[in-house]
């Protein structure tokens, strides 16, 4: 009788000890990635990149002409028509500098419009949620933001990432 109940005691200390010792768990979640797969079909998306692609063209259309006026001055110099040089040479210099101009100013107003999407209150209400639901039914302790500059190195076990996608979509029903 006193050795079951110095057994049963036992079990009960280690019992105590080990619901006392809770294991910590973290995990890390890429947003971005989250951002680009799972709202890349969503209509503020399509026209980010609609707009996207109207710079971007319009780029390549001042490069397009820039290598037409060099092309020209090439020819006006082989010519040796001086006159018409410096003139194609001046036009050239104008819309190099009007295109470096442009494209500063554009792709900052991209930036900031992608970071506002990335950033908006229902993207990051949704992606917290689910952040959450998986974090509590699986026991994560914290959930860190992989792209955080103080995480030094993590398994890849431990990003979830992946979870939040599946789940976004579920939800979706995509």
């Amino acid at each position: 009788m006193k050795r079951l109940g110095l057994s049963a005691g036992f079990l009960l200390c280690l019992g105590f000890s080990l619901s006392a010792q809770q294991m910590t768990r973290f995990a890390v979640v890429d947003l971005s990635r989250v951002y680009t797969t799972f709202f890349r079909d969503s209509r503020a998306v399509r026209e980010f990149e609609e707009q996207s692609a109207r710079v971007q063209a319009e780029i390549n259309r001042l490069n397009a002409e820039i290598q037409e006026l060099r092309s020209n001055q090439v020819n006006a110099e082989t010519r040796g028509d001086r006159e018409q040089s410096l003139r194609l040479q001046n036009e050239i210099y104008r819309k190099s500098e009007f295109l470096r101009e442009y494209f500063q100013v554009k792709t900052a107003e991209l930036e900031d419009k992608k970071n506002k999407l990335a950033q908006s209150n229902s993207f990051l209400e949704q992606v917290n949620d689910e952040i959450r639901y998986i974090a509590e039914s699986e026991g994560y302790s914290m959930i860190l933001k992989k792209d955080n500059t103080g995480i030094v190195w993590y398994s890849a076990t431990v990003d979830i990432t992946d979870k939040v996608i599946q789940n976004l979509r579920a939800k979706a029903g995509r």
